[in-house]
């Protein structure tokens, strides 16, 4: 899993500034092997994200972590990729002042059931070896 993260939007009050500016992509933080692998060009978004991927429990109100019929904070242990997940879009949006957007790990192909012609494991491997 992959997360980019950029500068927030301006808002409206000041988006006569900057209306067609595209989001300034400013560092990217990527799950490999069990933890977070931190790249930016700035050194101070590198440290601030750094610090925000701690390896420490993080605290959401995000329903999705929430087992059915509760309703509250949720506790989320580091090491897992949930605790990735949460630390992108809660701690590092809190901490860093950055927006997170999850971006995909595979951008082309993907398994097609029509195409009988390869099996899963076959497109799968295909998919990796590109």
């Amino acid at each position: 899993m992959k997360v980019e993260f950029s500068r927030p939007a301006p808002s409206p009050a000041d988006a006569s500034e900057a209306s067609a500016a595209p989001p300034t992509h400013i560092g990217t933080a990527t799950w490999v092997d069990g933890r977070a692998v931190i790249d930016s060009d700035d050194g101070a978004v590198k440290q601030a994200l750094e610090r925000a991927f701690r390896s420490t429990p993080v605290v959401t109100n995000d329903a999705s972590y929430r087992r059915q019929g509760t309703h509250g904070e949720v506790l989320v242990p580091p090491g897992s990729l949930e605790w990735f997940r949460a630390v992108a879009f809660t701690r590092a949006t809190a901490e860093a002042g950055v927006e997170a957007l999850l971006v995909p790990g595979i951008t082309e192909g993907g398994y097609d059931p029509a195409a009988g012609d390869h099996g899963f494991e076959e497109s799968l491997e295909r998919l990796a070896a590109d």
